[in-house]
């Protein structure tokens, strides 16, 4: 998973665990940069009576560093509100006594609002208050349209963008197999225990999320409201990341008292990075560092568990890899460069650097124009596609390919021209044996995506959604 459930203490906490987070250039709206944050992941549709919502007693904040130090530049936070439908002497139990068509209604008895803050050099304001979310999608008989109901809780304010609520959750990855002592089961017939060989599954399918997400000038977010119009430009990458806090002391009362400063307890900036670099022991202390702190963990970079288990649970499908981590002296610049500085200058027309300083961000180069939906590539840079991660990250992004593309060395020539990457670390897929690299081939995994703001499909329902069935999607 991008960052479902992955560290001990987090996953116990699901309203403040960070799942995913998206970065990108707004194909409708190039002047613009959309940002996404995930968060409450694993929602199965039909969890009533008292279905998802985002945390009163949580603070979540989305950073960008727009001067390549690792340190929050300007800083958005959400804080949310949940209000209860008087029911006079009658108390109704349920989250809905009749059907929702509009967010006022007071059918729905269970409704949250959010603030909006942002923090940057000039100060503190107070960007909107009183923004409503949507419901939950709780079936068709509660909720016959949807779609109005997105459509109300996109908020415009301003020259910013807002939307917070349920969404279908995009990300797709085959948990089962990945944890399952690391089978990829497209390459089955290397693998070390010879498990039972079945199609790949989405394991995510039919699973919603909580999405906080934001649509802002591209002025808003550079050093000094710069527009850059080449992607060599200096102030052209800014780095993204988000994060979730809690206060530092609770009294368990009816209700709870929450007091103190507010600590950080999850964090997200590349996916996959505390669920797959850090070790077990550093995932929640990793929650609660800030990115510019980040040489501390050069180590796991340098040298990732995965790559030795590659080349354990694989044996004899990348020698070249296991020669090379064979010499403790052999580091990973291509893992630095694609997850912790930016890449340089390598690849025609892409570049993401931000200088020596190591940090987890999300880099999004936005002199970089989006690509066309019809012509992207899902694999990103690495397909061709430079409006793709690991410049920021698209809804679509086949991340966990690209990843798993990079620890087993498939980019390593390009900073280390000695080495050549083995031949199956060329053809590492998360779906299935043959690549699929469109967006319009994930629909057969029963993905879809919408082209404008939030980006993420409306929610699955809790009456009709399909039970999570194998459809290819190989993690």
């Amino acid at each position: 998973m991008s960052s479902h459930r992955e560290a001990p203490e987090i996953s116990k906490d699901p309203v403040a665990d960070s799942s995913d987070l998206y970065a990108f250039v707004s194909p409708d709206d190039p002047d613009t940069v959309t940002i996404i944050a995930n968060y409450v992941p694993l929602q199965q549709p039909a969890g009533g009576p008292n279905f998802y919502e985002f945390g009163d007693d949580v603070l979540y904040q989305i950073f960008i560093d727009n001067d390549s130090d690792g340190d929050a530049d300007i800083t958005y936070q959400f804080q949310f509100y949940t209000l209860l439908t008087d029911q006079g002497p009658n108390d109704i139990f349920l989250y809905n006594t009749g059907q929702i068509k509009h967010l006022s209604d007071a059918t729905w008895n269970r409704k949250q609002f959010f603030r909006v803050t942002r923090i940057d050099r000039w100060g503190t304001r107070v960007v909107a208050e009183w923004l409503a979310c949507p419901p939950c999608n709780v079936g068709a008989n509660s909720i016959p349209d949807y779609a109005s109901l997105t459509k109300q809780a996109i908020h415009s304010v301003g020259s910013h963008t807002f939307f917070a609520g349920q969404r279908a959750d995009g990300f797709y990855v085959d948990l089962g197999s990945i944890f399952d002592l690391g089978e990829l089961r497209p390459f089955h017939p290397d693998f070390l225990l010879k498990g039972a060989a079945t199609a790949g599954i989405n394991s995510l399918a039919s699973l919603n999320v909580h999405s906080i997400a934001m649509q802002v000038p591209i002025r808003d977010l550079t050093h000094r409201r710069s527009q850059p119009s080449t992607y060599t430009d200096p102030n052209a990458t800014i780095g993204v990341w988000t994060t979730a806090s809690r206060q530092k002391s609770r009294m368990y009362s009816h209700p709870h008292d929450n007091t103190g400063p507010w600590m950080q307890v999850s964090r997200l900036g590349n996916p996959l990075i505390n669920e797959v670099i850090i070790p077990m022991g550093q995932k929640d202390y990793w929650n609660t560092q800030c990115p510019s702190g980040d040489a501390q963990f050069s180590q796991y970079y340098d040298h990732p568990s995965l790559a030795g288990l590659l080349n354990v649970l694989y044996p004899g499908a990348f020698p070249k890899l296991a020669a090379y981590t064979a010499d403790a002296s052999n580091t990973r610049p291509d893992l630095d460069a694609v997850l912790l500085t930016g890449v340089p200058p390598l690849f025609p027309g892409f570049q993401n650097y931000t200088g020596p300083t190591k940090a987890d961000m999300l880099r999004l180069n936005v002199a970089i124009p989006p690509t066309a939906r019809s012509a992207a590539n899902i694999l990103g840079v690495v397909g061709g596609d430079n409006a793709g991660f690991p410049n920021g990250r698209r809804v679509y992004d086949d991340v966990v390919s690209i990843e798993l593309k990079a620890v087993a060395g498939a980019l390593l020539h390009d900073v280390v021209p000695s080495f050549t990457p083995d031949a199956p670390a060329g053809e590492l897929f998360d779906v299935g044996s043959t690549e699929p690299t469109t967006v319009a081939s994930l629909s057969a995994f029963g993905l879809s995506y919408p082209t404008s703001f939030p980006y993420l499909a409306d929610p699955w329902d809790g009456l009709t959604n399909p039970a999570t069935q194998p459809v290819g999607v190989a993690g």
